[in-house]
């Protein structure tokens, strides 16, 4: 979002105007950004804090029939995927409601994941980690956050908060990259916890990951793991400045190998505005898809995030969009832009469900004056490319 520090940056939370992931104007703090109270209270989004069919009409929309769109959408919850593709819009200019989600719905940046009991935990921005649980991916309650204690290490970033959370179950536990950055700079760090079940309280910190300084020309925010199918582990970063940047983890302590300490580029934008952020990747049908939050996110109603993606045949890249240009020359194929009420979508993740892959992730409320809430949709990867529904 300016996730933690972007070119002038101020903090990922609060930028008025955000010109750069750094430069925020009103961002005093990545939770408290422009009317956000707490990034998981944003009304200009404050916090990255925190993601199944869609929620609500547009704007214009009479009330009653938002009422019957959205018991409609959420009845679709129970509907086949397979029966479900018929719903998928069939134009690139038509971008779907998130879907109904209710109850403690106020977050940042949010990472979610589904435990084989078929509870859903999710993490997002501010405090020590927010928390939100559900049991059917539409109620969720609020709980408390990852860290009940936070590191005394993230104290050197100027910071009593953490941003931009990613988790995941690898190994018989589940693991969580976070960030945490000093406001208005790169000085930044990626740290690292682990738990046996994921819940708030049971966090243990293992310190940092990976780190940036205001002479670095990246910015250590925004992690998300990737693991392979050959068992390589490998975590994508960056806000702003030169783009997103990958490095390898050792799968035995989650942090960077240490026979391959290369930091490869595999989005950026060299011209124009730098504002690129918030990695994800996954693979599908022989294809590596990388996600990323394009423009300026934290500013409310006049935020202008937006989710794209490219495409490659090697974790690495070369990523290209739909059109054949490289991320890494400002390509990326829309996935979910501005529309109606849900304004500035981004700071997502990708969850695969029971149902098939769900995009999680924030957007700043029109109809409530900017607050971030929490967008979940079902994605459709029927033509090679994924399209919310």
């Amino acid at each position: 979002m300016s996730r933690t520090s972007r070119t002038p940056r101020t903090s990922r939370t609060t930028r008025t105007a955000r010109t750069s992931r750094t430069t925020r104007t009103a961002r005093t703090s990545r939770t408290t950004r422009t009317a956000r109270t707490s990034r998981t209270t944003r009304t200009a989004r404050t916090a990255r804090t925190t993601r199944t069919s869609r929620t609500a009409g547009t704007p214009d929309t009479p009330r009653r029939s938002r009422t019957s769109r959205a018991s409609r959408r959420a009845a679709l919850l129970g509907v086949p995927a397979a029966v479900l593709l018929a719903l998928v819009p069939s134009t690139a200019s038509a971008y779907p409601n998130p879907g109904t989600v209710t109850g403690s719905t106020v977050v940042h940046d949010p990472t979610m994941i589904r435990t084989s009991a078929g509870r859903y935990l999710l993490y997002a921005t501010g405090g020590g980690l927010s928390y939100r649980t559900s049991t059917d991916r539409i109620t969720f309650s609020a709980g408390g956050d990852a860290f009940s204690t936070r590191p005394g290490w993230w104290s050197s970033y100027g910071t009593t908060e953490a941003w931009a959370p990613d988790i995941s179950y690898q190994g018989g536990k589940y693991l969580m990259y976070y960030a945490v950055s000093t406001f208005g700079s790169n000085k930044s760090a990626i740290g690292l916890a682990g738990s046996s079940t994921g819940l708030p309280g049971s966090w243990t910190d293992y310190g940092t990951v990976y780190t940036s300084t205001t002479s670095s020309d990246y910015n250590a925010i925004d992690p998300n793991l990737f693991v392979d199918d050959d068992g390589k582990w490998w975590l994508s970063f960056g806000s702003w400045w030169t783009g997103i940047k990958m490095i390898r983890i050792d799968p035995a302590t989650g942090k960077q190998l240490a026979s391959d300490t290369a930091r490869r580029s595999i989005a950026s934008r060299p011209t124009g505005t730098k504002a690129v952020e918030a990695p994800y990747i996954v693979k599908r049908s022989g294809y590596y898809y990388l996600f990323a939050s394009y423009d300026t996110c934290c500013a409310g109603t006049s935020s202008t995030y937006k989710v794209k993606v490219g495409r490659a045949t090697t974790v690495t890249g070369p990523y290209y969009d739909k059109n054949g240009v490289a991320m890494t020359n400002n390509g990326g194929t829309a996935v979910l832009e501005s529309h109606g009420s849900v304004i500035g979508p981004g700071g997502q993740s990708i969850l695969h469900d029971t149902d098939g892959d769900l995009i999680v992730y924030h957007y700043y409320d029109g109809n409530d004056n900017g607050t971030p809430k929490l967008g979940i949709n079902l994605l459709n990867w029927s033509s090679g490319w994924p399209v919310a529904y």
